[in-house]
Parts: structure tokens; C-alpha cells; sequence
């Protein structure tokens, strides 16, 4: 979840600039083919919120330039302003038939568009005439996206999580900002040093609420080495000793330290709203989350750098990688996908396009230079691209960055009804963070019991 995702920031505006409000646009094209006047209609979500000027700007320079390029094909943008950053939103429109024709949504998603039968099967559609980069895109993004074979999404972000800290806060706090936590009891230590600076900072910052919560549950819990289901994916695996640490060092850190702050129940925006503020120490994320904290939150990508995901006794087993991508909406005519197709190409999948353009973002004080998205392959055409450009242009410093890159942590992907599981376990993470006579072992076996039950239900 990039933001992030994590729903993270998605770029969409109409090319007339007028921002569209769900309830005002229909989601359907002009007729059954998505033709009309002889162009080819298609509509996409997830345009920046007002407050997003230059990313608002900069999406539509680029739908106005792609239909210069294609002039039989018309791109309509939908707001659904934080909804693409709120899981349980974006179930609401899946469940109400509201998406559009192309749709946003995380790699977790894939089941619950399968069962929505909203998805269209796109895997004849998706080549080198539509998708000129896609042969050096991921294979295993593409697989994330697939189904049986059938490819029903195209990649747009990807991500693996680790430790975000404030350069600021460590220095005022005597802490060595070029050696951060290795250890969650490291992180404890240096969480309770941070939150002594008073002011209302807190030392670490957690999510507990809007699926977060239980989605960041699942990253600390692969740094113990745990999984969240069995390998069969057919039972719950995370009501043991590793799942038992994980509320533990939270627990600790709320109430015997009372390094964490006082308000909790954070979610997405909540927690980098109060990191563009300089009141989070540390907390865990992907890359992406300091281009938030700077382009969404008003903050200063100065003052944050990563590491790698701590572990408990020495280094993180696992780290969670995840991301996402854009559906098609089943009944889309063939000229439709196509023309979907090259759109995302060009926003998300061109070195020096869309997300990609780093002599744009370089003066408009968007982080360029962050070790995100990684969604080509090494050694492929596009990855040596996107790396070159992205080392000529950066503007933040990479040396903030070289401790997360230097010292990679196994990726381990999301289980499967990721967003329904995560739900469940947002009720464990508010529980030790909200209640300090929290019994770990009732919630974690709880929890245990709802996930059960959700996972015998599709059986």
C-alpha cells in the first residue's frame, strides 16, 4: 500500500483542467465502443486533490501532449480526491459499479476486482504496440496482475518498505543520523530519546486504522521472519511468538516509554501530515513516502533518509514489497483497451514521461532521485534509462538513500485478501496503541479467529 500507497499519490486531471467530482461523471464512455466523433473515450481516476497544484498541472500538460500525439484518443479524468489513498473507499466503488474504465487500485486488489467481475481480461492487448517499454517491465509485477495466466492490470508502482527517519530529530536528540536502528530495540531506545524533545513529537509513529494499520502489521511482522497465512494460504500464521513480539515492541514503546504520542488511530495522511511537521522521529515505510511528506504534506525532503527494515536481534528477515496498478473495466470495447493501454504507458511507463520526467520535477522541489518505483527489470533497456535520468536530475541527496540501497532485505509480497486481512489486524494494532491493559494474546487470537473465518468463506 505507496502510498502508497500504500495508496500512494496518483496523478489524473481532465485536459480542461476541470476537476470532475464522482457524483458528477459518469463512468461510462459515450457508447458501447467508447466512441464518439470518431475519437476513442476513455476514462481514468485518481487525479490529484486540489491542494496538488504542480502535480495537477503537470497531469494536465501531459493528457493535453499524449492527445496532441494521439489525436483519436480522448483521456477524461475522475476525482475521487483521498479515496485512492482509503482501501475501504475503493471497495464502496468496486462493490457500487462506480469504477471507471480505467482504475487504480493495489497489487492486493486483484482478488476482490476478480470477484467484483468488473475486471477485463487484457493479456491479448498488452505488447510492444501498445506498451513500447513492456518488455522490460518486471515479469513478476506482471505475474502480481495475472490470474491463471490472464493479465488483468498493468503495473504503475512498486515498493518495498524500511525505515524513515528524521536527520532533524536524530541531531537534536544526540543521535547518529549515518548509523540508524538495526534492531526494533534500537529502535526503542533511539524512540525514546527523540519523543524527550517534547514539543509533541513522537519518537516512532504507527498506523492503526483504514487497513494501515494491519498492513504495517504485516511488514513488522516479516522482520521477525513470520508470515501472516500458512503456505497454503488456507489458515492464519501470525498468532505466535513472532506476531506476539511484534505488539510487544509497540506496546513497550506506547505505554513503557510513552515514545509514540498520544493521539493514535493514524492513518495514511494523518501520520506524514505529522512528519512534514517535525513531530515523527521514525516510522516504517517505502521511498515514496518522503516525496509525500514533501510534494502532499509540505514538508522538506531534506530532512528525512531511509534505512533498511530493523530486525529484532540483528537484521530484518523480510520486508513487505507491494504497489500498484490500473484495471480495466470489463465491457470495454478493443479500440478502448488499447487506447487505455497507451495511456498508462506513456504516465507511467516511459523513462522521461509522466512519472518519469525528472527534468520536470528537478525545479518544482519534487524529490527526484528516490530509489522508487522500481518497476523494470535490471539490466533491461528501460531500467538503464530511468537510472540515468534519474542520477542526472536528482535534487535530493542519494546518500540518504545509500543505506537502504546498500543493504537490501529480502522482499516478501502480500498474502493473499490482503486488504480483508489487513482490516482484521487494524483492530490488533489500535489495541496495544490505544489500551494500555491491551492482552496481546486475546487480540492476536481474535484476530486469528476473524481471518479464519474470512478465509473459510471463499473456500
Amino acid at each position: 500500500m505507496s502510498v502508497p500507497q500504500y495508496r500512494k499519490t496518483a496523478a489524473l486531471a481532465l485536459v480542461a483542467g476541470l476537476g470532475l467530482s464522482l457524483a458528477a461523471c459518469s463512468t461510462k464512455s459515450d457508447d458501447a465502443t467508447g466512441s464518439a466523433g470518431g475519437k476513442v473515450t476513455v476514462t481514468v481516476d485518481c487525479q490529484p486533490v486540489g491542494s496538488q497544484k504542480e502535480l495537477l498541472k503537470n497531469w494536465n500538460d501531459d493528457v493535453a501532449e499524449f492527445q496532441r500525439q494521439n489525436p483519436d484518443i480522448v483521456i477524461k479524468s475522475v476525482s475521487v480526491g483521498e479515496q485512492c489513498n482509503n482501501p475501504p473507499d475503493f471497495t464502496a466503488r468496486l462493490a457500487g459499479g462506480t469504477v471507471t474504465d480505467l482504475f487504480y487500485g493495489y497489487m492486493t486488489d486483484l482478488q476482490q476486482v476478480l470477484d467484483s467481475g468488473q475486471a477485463m481480461e487484457i493479456t491479448e492487448y498488452a505488447n510492444k504496440d501498445t506498451v513500447p517499454t513492456w518488455d522490460s517491465v518486471d515479469p513478476a509485477l506482471k505475474e502480481v496482475f495475472s490470474d491463471g495466466g490472464k493479465l488483468y492490470a498493468v503495473p504503475a508502482k512498486n515498493y518495498s518498505m524500511g525505515l524513515v527517519y528524521n536527520k532533524a530529530l536524530f541531531q537534536q536528540a544526540g543521535l547518529d543520523v549515518n548509523n540508524p536502528p538495526k534492531t526494533w530495540p534500537e529502535v526503542r531506545a533511539a524512540a525514546k530519546k527523540i519523543s524527550a524533545l517534547g514539543n509533541g513529537i513522537a519518537g516512532y509513529s504507527e498506523y492503526s486504522a483504514g487497513n494501515t494499520g494491519g498492513w504495517h502489521f504485516t511488514s513488522l511482522l516479516y522482520s521477525q521472519g513470520g508470515q501472516v497465512l500458512t503456505e497454503d494460504g488456507k489458515k492464519a500464521d501470525f498468532n505466535n511468538a513472532m506476531g506476539k513480539q511484534v505488539l510487544q515492541n509497540l506496546k513497550d514503546m506506547r505505554y513503557g516509554d510513552n515514545s509514540m504520542g498520544s493521539r493514535q488511530l493514524l492513518q495514511w495522511g494523518d501520520l506524514l501530515t505529522n512528519a512534514a511537521a517535525g513531530k515523527v522521529g521514525m516510522f516504517i515505510g517505502a521511498p515514496d513516502a518522503t516525496q509525500a511528506i514533501v510534494s502532499q504534506f509540505q514538508g522538506k525532503f531534506q530532512d528525512w533518509a531511509m534505512a533498511p527494515l530493523p530486525g529484532q536481534d540483528g537484521p530484518a528477515k523480510a520486508t513487505l514489497g507491494g504497489g500498484e496498478g490500473y484495471f480495466f473495466k470489463k465491457g470495454l470495447s478493443p479500440e478502448q483497451v488499447k487506447a487505455g493501454l497507451k495511456w498508462i504507458a506513456y504516465q507511467k511507463l516511459t523513462p522521461g514521461k509522466g512519472q518519469f520526467d525528472y527534468v520536470r520535477a528537478k525545479p518544482q522541489n519534487y524529490p527526484v532521485g528516490l530509489p522508487q518505483p522500481l518497476l523494470f527489470a535490471g539490466g533491461s533497456e528501460a531500467q538503464k534509462q530511468e537510472l540515468e535520468l534519474r542520477k542526472a536530475n536528482a535534487n535530493v541527496d542519494t546518500a540518504n538513500f545509500a543505506l537502504f540501497e546498500a543493504n537490501p532485505v529480502p522482499i516478501k509480497g502480500e498474502p493473499r485478501n490482503a486488504q480483508a486481512i489487513y482490516a482484521v489486524l487494524d483492530a490488533a494494532m489500535s489495541g496495544v496503541l490505544t489500551n494500555p491493559n491491551a492482552n496481546i494474546d486475546a487480540l492476536l487470537k481474535t484476530a486469528e479467529d476473524k481471518v479464519n473465518q474470512l478465509l473459510a468463506a471463499e473456500s
